[in-house]
């Protein structure tokens, strides 16, 4: 289905459309698998008390963010622009909802999530090559400006580095999984194993268990966030989350299956790193030493991942006035939005040094990133009842019950995260007040850039607009 002009490209936006189906679905996956999977299967085993129901935890989990993700991309297919979530609110709701979440998004969840895995990368390292704390806050560091410096001087490098480590990780999950399955030093009675429990008991379980699976699938929606540099994203978009969800799903079942035949669920609950633990038993201590490098890996092509797709939302922002004067400039030689990668990488930077821990920064980003999603979804509703005749290359399946189903999940979520970690939650949540002063100073100055004239210029910025703003109808609210 055709979309109009308006729809297809932010009229500043400068960016060139170079990813494809394959680089759109590596970047749903790199996005996904990260350090979740070898290390949160012990907490969802210490929950349930069932081996069926610990991989139907994990399948489940996984339809709900799928549940999830065709949502999402009726909304990325409707508004292929860069900034995601935040284009959404805005076009559903006002400006200011879409400036808050955008808000959120830049400081909260990409540079707390950029930051997370850089100090879990460092704190992976350390394993190796022991060192002081001050020595792997300063390789955290390092690791963000080296993977950002990529990004810098390139989509087309940022996107061909995010392909290997994603192809990388589903060939190591594969090698691994066949190998250790292939020893026979499993025992397969332990997947038929359980312990009783009532269905009351069970059920209540079963949703506490959600959790922490749910998180190990976050990370789905990056392809919207760089829905202009997609070439065909009405198309794209929605095929990407799909198979990039599919190959997760598919992994993180095989990976549960290997964790269940190497140990039986009640030793499965009491480890730490369930990853390493099973490969020792399966494969020796040489296993269980390519499994951390396969956790070192993974958490890398995450993290470049991260680094490619925040940026971009602080660059939507910046097109419509509604951030810092210079962050929508695209570079002359590179096409990158050159300074919001800086702006990013020097937040991730300073929450590094400031919180200075993987689990205090982790907390701080995961109730943000739960809010988010669930605005994201709610959004989907409020268009479909505000802008009906709006074109939309791809419709949510399954509309309006599977949209729902992800909601309250979320929902539930984050009632346990304010009950669980109420300061870390407070926190994010301190963080996106700060918004509300900057967004009525941006509001002023977003309406002097709408009104300018255009003049030509080699660099996009809002201070040298290429071509003027078309006049566009606010959907009433």
């Amino acid at each position: 289905m055709a979309v109009s002009r308006h729809d297809e490209r932010h009229p500043r936006d400068q960016l060139h459309r170079q990813l494809g189906l394959f680089d759109t679905t590596m970047l749903c996956v790199s996005s996904i698998i990260g350090a979740g999977i070898f290390l949160t299967p012990g907490h969802v085993a210490a929950t349930l008390p069932d081996p069926a129901f610990f991989l139907a935890a994990w399948l489940v989990g996984g339809l709900l963010s799928l549940a999830g993700a065709l949502a999402n991309a009726e909304l990325g297919a409707m508004f292929p622009r860069a900034g995601g979530d935040y284009v959404y609110l805005r076009e559903a709701y006002h400006p200011f909802a879409g400036f808050l979440v955008g808000w959120l998004s830049f400081f909260v969840i990409y540079a707390g999530t950029v930051a997370t895995l850089a100090m879990g990368f460092a704190e992976g390292v350390g394993r190796f090559v022991p060192m002081e704390r001050s020595g792997l806050i300063l390789l955290a560091c390092v690791t963000v400006a080296a993977v950002s410096g990529v990004n810098y001087v390139g989509l087309r490098r940022g996107a061909n580095l995010n392909n290997v480590t994603a192809l990388l990780k589903l060939l190591a999950i594969a090698v691994l999984a066949s190998w250790g399955l292939a020893t026979g030093n499993g025992n397969w009675d332990h997947l038929f194993a359980s312990r009783t429990a009532t269905d009351d008991t069970l059920a209540a379980k079963f949703g506490l268990a959600l959790s922490p699976v749910l998180f190990s699938y976050l990370g789905w929606n990056a392809p919207v966030y760089v829905a202009s540099e997609i070439r065909e994203p009405g198309s794209i978009i929605p095929r990407a989350l799909f198979l990039g969800l599919g190959l997760c799903i598919a992994a993180y079942l095989l990976l549960n299956v290997v964790y269940l035949y190497a140990l039986p669920l009640g030793e499965l609950a009491q480890q730490g790193n369930v990853g390493e633990a099973t490969a020792r038993v399966l494969l020796g201590n040489a296993g269980a030493a390519a499994v951390a490098l396969l956790v070192l890996a993974s958490v890398l092509g995450c993290l470049n991942a991260t680094v490619l797709v925040g940026p971009r939302i602080a660059y939507a922002m910046a097109l419509d006035g509604y951030f810092f004067p210079a962050v929508d400039r695209v570079h002359n030689h590179y096409r990158t939005p050159h300074a919001a990668i800086v702006a990013q990488a020097l937040t991730a930077v300073g929450l590094i040094l400031l919180l200075q821990g993987f689990p205090r920064i982790l907390d701080y980003t995961t109730f943000a990133i739960v809010l988010a999603t669930m605005a994201d979804t709610c959004a989907l509703y409020a268009l479909r009842k505000r802008q009906p005749h709006r074109p939309r290359p791809y419709r949510a399946w399954g509309y309006p019950w599977l949209p729902a189903l992800y909601l309250v999940a979320n929902g539930g979520i984050a009632l346990a995260m304010l009950w669980g970690r109420p300061a870390e939650c407070a926190a994010g949540l301190a963080i996106t007040a700060t918004a509300v002063p900057f967004y009525w100073r941006f509001t002023q100055r977003a309406r002097l850039h709408h009104l300018e004239p255009a003049s030509p210029s080699t660099e996009t910025s809002l201070n040298e607009p290429p071509a003027p703003v078309e006049p566009r109808a606010r959907p009433r609210c």
